[in-house]
């Protein structure tokens, strides 16, 4: 499913291009609508055609994606997170417009441009909308229909999005398949999982949101008083229940892609869990996969997401039986450190059915240690697998019952200091880890039960959620708030790690103390290596929870071992060898030999050149085919020269290898021919001279929690460079942040995060900075400021090279340009020289012209073309073979009051003359 172009803006997709619109002749309105293309560096083109809708009563914005073809297609509609827009799901869109598909993206209630406020996919609010959008699809004529009013159409969307979709699929029957990613299930289950209000995640929901103000009456009132009781009501229960996918489990019978995070404290595995039961007992087709990644963070997989969606979709709307849509269940696990960039390596498992979260439970026996509170009937360790009291672990894995060892501890008054485990933003980044021994957490002492096993004689890999039966009591009769997470402890103990850094809370009410009740712990797939230990604890507090204020004692007896479940029939994924390098060894040494020999010759970095050590950038006759193309380049025979203090404008339309010459400016992707030099050095995956490098090519992904200056800090220490090398304070002052570099993030409007983006491209002060799109997103104040951000740090004699579709502030920043057309070079030079030079004149008259007359001066012999002024008083006319005094003459026979004639280009008019050929 990957296009030749790889989008590196997935969190800041570009803003449409007006001088596409013009090169092409395409912006005319269509029922309201604004037609546009935006196919880039790869085929086939693709169309946008952005419009106001009422599906529901509202106006919601949408842009339609069309690839070019007059048969019928399926449709597929795209949701976007929480607090995001339409725009987020761009690329996506324009991949499955390309691959045959009539997409529909939307910007929800209350966000981007639509109106109305945040009901949080009411039934009657915005799963209505997409019901009205469907409708819209039934209208247009290159939908497949699979009746009257019935088009063939699927839905896939993220977190939010992802909702949408299966509420979709619930409440329309016409929905053919759906694909969810990272979402879920119950939304009250989600913020108040067992009755416990999940406080600091709900508090990003509705800041996400933009405030309390900006939802719907209602469910601004309910989170109001929850988050001042610190305890969900039913009410409260009720409302979010019904606007889950949950409260239509049965009316889901479409078949449906699961994705779900592993690195997800918002929504854990268990709701993927629940959708897959309820759907697949409807009869339907269903796949879970469990990314690496979460609403935490960590790796999305996006690429291999979309391809899988896209597959599914194949096989589902398009009916392509002959299409892999995957196993049944897919889980990435990480393993090992790759050595060229420090990444966590992944390795796919799978099963051909779904495991669910209890298959192959294994019993590890417990004792309680003492650790966290005051250990009661512990037993005291003899060996080395041996416990008194615990039960043992032999070699073979057999085990015998733990005692009823207990723990007693306190919930101190006003829940703090609180433990630490998820921290929203932060876990997922350090859970790709897990396996590795790295992770974040924190119990304070006194304030949690410890119960551990004796070292595991085997490595045991655990896939699902663990379970343990115990007995909790709270000494004045009150309800019990607990967390219970299973940590993975080193031999030596010295060393634990929370597998996802993930904890479940329970809500234990006084009738359910004193008597054995089992209890589910996060899910999770992990391996614990032999020699180390499983550590089950309990806490009182949790930072990302509500516990009561009131100061409680808790004591709790582990009435069981504890069990794990190991999925035996999920098969980690062999790196499997080619059959030669195992059935033809004589010629395995030949191919490698061969192949080393052409590695050496391809990979071989030529020698420096001292006569270009000044010169920040140096491109000479490079080349770039599509990928499977051996006549069709993405960029040709590129030449052209950036010299020190200059602000270097990237112009071109759509499809005019940009994107590509920077990825391969960057070391991402390397040229078929030619070559890139840097300060000299030649350019190469990794090259050290890359660390004079900075670069802004995609939406930085800020921990919103932090503030800006932590957000940077943090940034140059993942680097491991020295902290006196960042160079922070010049950087922050070029970025003219002030006082806000205090503020968290979340606060910052989207002009601070580019600024703040551009601060951290900044670090370290590289001598070369290349800039794409980045006054993506801005309003006209914040486009001057990002403005005076590229001059001032290009004053101190660095370059700068910005790709940019508004010529109107590149004619303003920017000192020099190179023009891009198809691949290959226009032109380069001052930006003075380009827009001074040509063949464009403005001619001036004492009246407004008409469009009939400018019609009349565009035929004349020898003249390109004719184009009234934005305020009517001027023509502007590009000569084609005419001379100005002949020009002149034309417009006096024409009776033409004629008040002036001189050049006159602005950088549009002369973008629009280069790259159109000389046909405006």
């Amino acid at each position: 499913m990957e296009t030749p172009t790889v989008r590196w803006r997935r969190l800041l997709p570009r803003t449409p291009a007006r001088w596409a619109a013009a090169v092409a002749v395409l912006a005319v309105l269509v029922g309201g609508g604004t037609w546009t293309a935006v196919a880039d560096d790869g085929p086939p083109a693709v169309q946008r055609e952005d419009r106001m809708l009422r599906p529901g009563g509202v106006e919601i914005d949408t842009s339609y994606f069309t690839a070019a073809g007059s048969g019928k297609r399926p449709a597929v509609l795209i949701g976007h997170g929480f607090g995001g827009s339409k725009n987020d799901v761009r690329a996506q869109a324009e991949k499955l417009a390309a691959d045959g598909y009539a997409v529909l993206t939307w910007s929800a209630r209350g966000f981007g441009k639509s109106g109305g406020a945040i009901s949080l996919n009411d039934p009657e609010g915005e799963v209505k909308d997409v019901s009205g959008l469907i409708d819209w699809l039934a209208g247009r004529p290159e939908v497949e229909l699979d009746k009257k009013g019935d088009p063939r159409v699927g839905l896939t969307g993220a977190s939010y999005g992802g909702a949408v979709s299966l509420l979709a699929a619930g409440y329309d029957q016409r929905v053919d398949a759906i694909a969810p990613v990272i979402t879920y299930w119950n939304l009250a289950d989600a913020l108040f999982p067992d009755g416990v209000f999940k406080k600091l995640w709900a508090g990003i929901f509705v800041t996400s949101g933009g405030g309390c103000e900006k939802f719907e009456k209602k469910l601004c009132e309910m989170y109001e008083r929850v988050a001042v009781s610190g305890k969900p009501d039913a009410a409260a229960t009720e409302l979010l229940t019904e606007r889950s996918p949950s409260a239509v489990a049965d009316r889901i019978k479409v078949p449906s892609l699961l994705v779900q995070g592993q690195s997800d404290s918002l929504f854990p595995l268990g709701h993927a869990d629940a959708m897959q039961k309820a759907i697949s007992a409807n009869g339907a087709p269903v796949s879970v996969d469990w990314i690496s990644g979460g609403h935490d963070g960590g790796d999305s997989e996006t690429a291999r997401v979309e391809g899988r969606v896209g597959s599914w979709f194949d096989r589902y709307l398009k009916e392509e039986t002959g299409t892999d849509t995957g196993p049944a269940f897919r889980v990435t696990r990480t393993g090992g450190i790759d050595s060229t960039d420090g990444a966590a390596l992944k390795r796919g498992a799978s099963s051909d059915t779904y495991p669910g979260l209890r298959s192959g439970g294994r019993e590890i026996p417990l004792r309680a240690t003492g650790g966290g509170g005051t250990p009661a009937g512990a037993g005291t360790e003899t060996g080395a697998g041996t416990e008194t009291g615990a039960g043992t672990e032999t070699g073979a894995g057999t085990t015998t019952k733990s005692t009823g060892s207990a723990e007693t501890f306190r919930n101190p008054a006003g829940a703090v200091p609180p433990a630490i485990s998820a921290v929203p933003g932060v876990g997922g980044g350090l859970s790709q880890l897990s396996s590795l021994g790295v992770g974040l957490s924190l119990d304070f002492p006194g304030q949690f039960g410890r119960f551990e096993s004796a070292p595991l004689a085997t490595p045991v890999h655990v896939t699902g959620t663990p379970t343990v039966r115990v007995n909790v009591k709270e000494a004045a009769g009150q309800d019990a708030v607990l967390f219970g997470k299973v940590y993975d402890v080193s031999p030596d103990g010295r060393q634990q790690v929370l597998p996802s850094q993930l904890v479940a809370p329970y809500r234990i009410t006084p009738d359910q103390q004193g008597k054995p009740i089992e209890l589910a712990l996060p899910a999770m797939d992990h391996e614990f290596d032999a020699g180390h230990r499983m550590r089950l604890v309990f806490s009182a507090t949790d930072l990302g929870y509500a516990s009561p204020a009131e100061p409680a004692t808790y004591t709790v007896t582990a009435d069981g071992p504890l069990t794990v479940p190991t999925a035996p029939a999920v098969a980690t994924a062999a790196a499997t060898l080619p059959w030669w390098t195992w059935g033809l060894p004589a010629a395995a040494l030949v191919i490698a030999a061969g192949l080393l020999i052409t590695a050496r010759r391809r990979t071989a970095t030529p020698a420096p050149d001292p006569a270009l050590t000044d010169v920040p950038l140096q491109i000479t006759g490079l080349s770039k085919k599509y990928a499977k193309s051996v006549d069709r380049y993405a960029v040709r025979e590129l030449s052209f020269r950036v010299e020190k203090g200059q602000v270097l404008g990237l112009l071109g339309p759509n499809g005019a290898g940009k994107t590509t010459t920077l990825r391969m400016l960057m070391g991402l992707i390397t040229p078929d021919e030619g070559e890139i030099r840097v300060f000299g050095q030649a350019i190469r995956p990794g090259a050290p001279v890359l660390s004079r490098v900075g670069a802004f090519v995609e939406g930085a992904g800020f921990l919103p929690h932090l503030s800006g200056r932590a957000n940077l800090d943090l940034y140059w220490q993942a680097t491991g460079r020295p902290a006196e090398d960042a160079h922070i304070e010049e950087a922050l002052e070029i970025a003219g942040l002030g006082d806000a570099l205090a503020r968290a993030v979340r606060t910052y409007s989207q002009g601070m995060r580019q600024r703040l983006a551009i601060a951290q491209a900044m670090l370290g002060m590289p001598d070369l900075l290349i800039l794409d799109e980045p006054t993506n997103g801005l309003d006209p104040p914040q486009i001057r400021e990002m403005r005076d951000v590229m001059i001032r740090y290009a004053a101190g004699g660095r370059t700068v090279i910005v790709s940019s579709h508004l010529l109107s502030e590149v004619e303003q920043s920017c000192t020099h340009l190179v023009v891009m057309d198809r691949g290959r070079l226009v032109q380069a030079g001052p930006v003075a020289e380009i827009t001074g030079s040509g063949d464009m004149i403005l001619v001036t008259v004492a009246e407004t012209v008409s469009e009939p007359l400018a019609e009349k001066v565009a035929s004349l012999p020898g003249i390109g073309s004719a184009v009234r002024t934005d305020d009517g008083r001027g023509l502007l006319v590009r000569l084609d073979g005419a001379t100005t005094s002949r020009l002149v003459a034309d417009l006096v026979r024409l009776d033409v009051p004629v008040t002036g004639v001189g050049p006159h280009r602005r950088l549009e008019d002369a973008f629009l003359t280069l790259i159109s050929g000389g046909a405006a």
